[in-house]
């Protein structure tokens, strides 16, 4: 998948079929809709092209407000989210710093300057709920009328794909937001598709997890208000050479027991840690830890004895859980 930041780089496809939106968590609804744009692009003889943005529009509006809290808790970093276009077969990917200037596009400058100019694009995919433009003045009526347009590289085919359901329930961001606040991991992994994880390069941290005892491996979150919190069972890929999962616990979130200045870690602690990576072979490897079953909230620890107690009961529990599915 080629990617971009931007619009009119040499690199880009002369023309593309393109799908526009957020794609937090590329759920199945969103695989659905990737799904139906390789289709339409294969056939239309088009690299496959997304649209989407980094912030979140709603974290741009939330801070201009004054508000942080208003904005969605984010289920995926920028890296997840691209790394699930990429598996569901994206040619491109094309990241808009959503500020300002950007959400003061009117409409029509956002169709010709962005979708006309910008992507070239000749086959338009929007979800049942799309607008756009400055104050999402823009809907679907108004994009397949400028689609219409007759002109040497104006006209571009509309389509609008419908909600995408699983047992009756609608798949949607907010669905998974829901799931993973409430802990209900299965849940998460149905509306997924695929269990829930998050992946990055192992961090060096302040070292503490080796005087309990316990070594961690550190992955920063660059969100404030991740979708999940607490306390998990997982399991982490990318350390061992025959890509062999290990089990282990992992903390994510803002460590109240310890100052952490406000910032989201993803502290994983593998049970079985392997001999050939020693004891500094894990910094700087990408590793991607699943998220299987959440034991408890964060909590915050009268010591660091009690911190020690704390995760060994933790890893009891986690053991105990893992070997009635194994």
């Amino acid at each position: 998948m080629r990617l971009f930041r931007g619009f009119n780089h040499p690199g880009m496809a002369p023309a593309c079929a393109l799908t526009i939106g957020n794609f937090d968590g590329v759920h199945r609804g969103h695989q659905a809709m990737l799904a139906l744009l390789r289709n339409e692009a294969q056939h239309r003889g088009l690299p496959s092209c997304v649209l989407t943005f980094e912030p979140h529009p709603r974290d741009h509006f939330a801070a201009r407000a004054g508000q942080p809290d208003r904005a969605p808790a984010r289920i995926s970093t920028l890296r997840d989210k691209l790394g699930e276009l990429e598996r569901c077969g994206v040619d491109q990917a094309i990241v808009v710093p959503f500020n300002d200037r950007f959400a003061a596009l009117p409409p029509q400058a956002f169709i010709d300057d962005v979708l006309v100019r910008g992507l070239r694009a000749r086959y338009v995919l929007v979800g049942d709920d799309f607008c756009f433009g400055a104050k999402r003045a823009g809907d679907y009526a108004m994009l397949d009328a400028a689609g219409q347009v007759q002109g040497p590289g104006q006209g571009f085919d509309v389509a609008r794909m419908l909600s995408y359901e699983v047992r009756g329930l609608r798949v949607s961001s907010s669905a998974v937001r829901d799931a993973l606040a409430a802990g209900d991991m299965p849940r998460a992994s149905a509306l997924l598709g695929r269990p829930y994880s998050i992946s990055g390069h192992v961090v060096h941290g302040r070292k503490l997890g080796r005087e309990l005892g316990f070594r961690t491996l550190n992955l920063r979150f660059p969100h404030t208000r991740p979708a999940a919190m607490g306390i998990f069972i997982v399991q982490v890929h990318g350390l061992t050479p025959d890509a062999k999962p290990l089990w282990g616990v992992a903390s994510l979130g803002v460590r109240p027991t310890v100052e952490n200045a406000g910032r989201v870690l993803l502290e994983t602690h593998c049970f079985d840690w392997p001999e050939s990576l020693g004891s500094e072979g894990a910094y700087g490897r990408c590793i991607r830890v699943d998220l299987l079953h959440k034991l408890h909230d964060e909590r915050r620890y009268e010591s660091l004895d009690a911190l020690r107690a704390g995760i060994a009961r933790d890893e009891v529990d986690a053991r105990a859980w893992i070997a009635k599915r194994t």
